[in-house]
């Protein structure tokens, strides 16, 4: 998969293509529709696929305080893509050169002029350009004055519901693992690389493999049953705290992964937290001592979920 950083960077060997446009937050089920659609296309038109995705999103642009959590960084997306034979994503920094581009400077100047789009899936209420004045109704004119077809995305339910990221945060923000992950397709997940931490978790006896989010927000918040991925021996079980450590007085959010049964070195490893149970929100505690006690707890009631799932499976 070939990744284009900009319009500066397309090139004339770009032009022509079947593609979509969209945030792809989480590539859920949904999302994942529209990549095999969009494949589909490609291949019997042959012509490559491409997504054209947005960093920052809009949102955090236009409402940085109050845009939604990610589900996923922009590394994890990328990651998610490369599995649905997409062959190139363009990336448009969304800033304020791009927002006050019109609907149909943005039409001429990424769709035609820089890409030669023959085949876009959109969604039938998408919106762009300055004001959001263009709608898909503009998109299927300009397509049928400058030579390419536009069709809606079709629409992917589940239990009767429009599968959406907004579905899939507020189930995590609820703790219902098993929705978010029915949506998914997948179990939600994190990843990042294992960095050193103030080794607080180690002097208590729960040595912690700590992950920086590098978000604003998060769409998980609490104590987790998790599994690690991309160690030599997968996956690992143990659990997991996710925020901003009150009782050490912490203000970044952090991901702290406390492994059973393992001990080896693993820091500097990108990895991938997968989360399978919610236990608890994150709580503030008086003592170290009243922290540990609560450890305890947390990891004995992991390991029963773990033993009890095991047993059905």
């Amino acid at each position: 998969m070939e990744l284009i950083r900009g319009l500066q960077n397309l090139k004339p060997e770009h032009s022509g293509c079947v593609a979509t446009i969209g945030n792809f937050d989480g590539v859920h089920l949904g999302h994942q529709a529209v990549l095999g659609q969009l494949s589909e296309k490609a291949a019997e038109m042959g012509l490559p696929s491409l997504v054209i995705t947005f960093e920052p999103q809009p949102q955090e642009f236009f409402t940085p305080e109050s845009s939604p959590a990610r589900l996923t960084r922009f590394r994890e997306k990328l990651r998610s893509l490369l599995r649905f034979s997409i062959d190139r994503v363009l990336v448009l920094r969304f800033d304020q050169k791009l927002a006050s581009l019109s609907a149909d400077e943005f039409i001429k100047q990424v769709l035609i002029k820089g890409l030669g789009i023959r085949y876009l899936v959109v969604g039938d209420d998408f919106r762009f350009g300055k004001m959001r004045q263009g709608n898909f109704a503009m998109l299927q004119s300009a397509g049928a004055e400058y030579g390419f077809q536009v069709v809606n995305m079709h629409t992917f339910n589940i239990d009767g519901e429009r599968v959406s990221s907004t579905r899939i945060r507020k189930a995590l923000v609820s703790g219902d693992l098993n929705t978010a992950e029915k949506l998914l397709g997948r179990p939600y997940r994190m990843c990042g690389r294992v960095a050193h931490g103030d080794k607080r978790g180690r002097s208590i006896g729960f040595p912690t493999a700590n992950i920086h989010l590098h978000r604003n927000a998060t769409p998980v918040q609490g104590v987790y049953c998790v599994e690690m991925f991309g160690l030599d021996v997968e996956p690992v079980e143990g659990v997991a705290n996710v925020g901003t450590r009150p009782t050490v007085d912490g203000t970044r959010s952090l991901l702290e992964v406390h492994l059973f049964n393992f001990g080896n070195d693993i820091y500097g490893r990108y990895v991938h937290v997968d989360f399978v149970k919610k236990l608890r929100d994150e709580l503030r505690f008086d003592s170290f001592d009243e922290l540990k006690n609560q450890i305890e707890k947390d990891v004995i009631n992991a390991h029963d979920y773990f033993n009890k799932r095991d047993k059905v499976t």
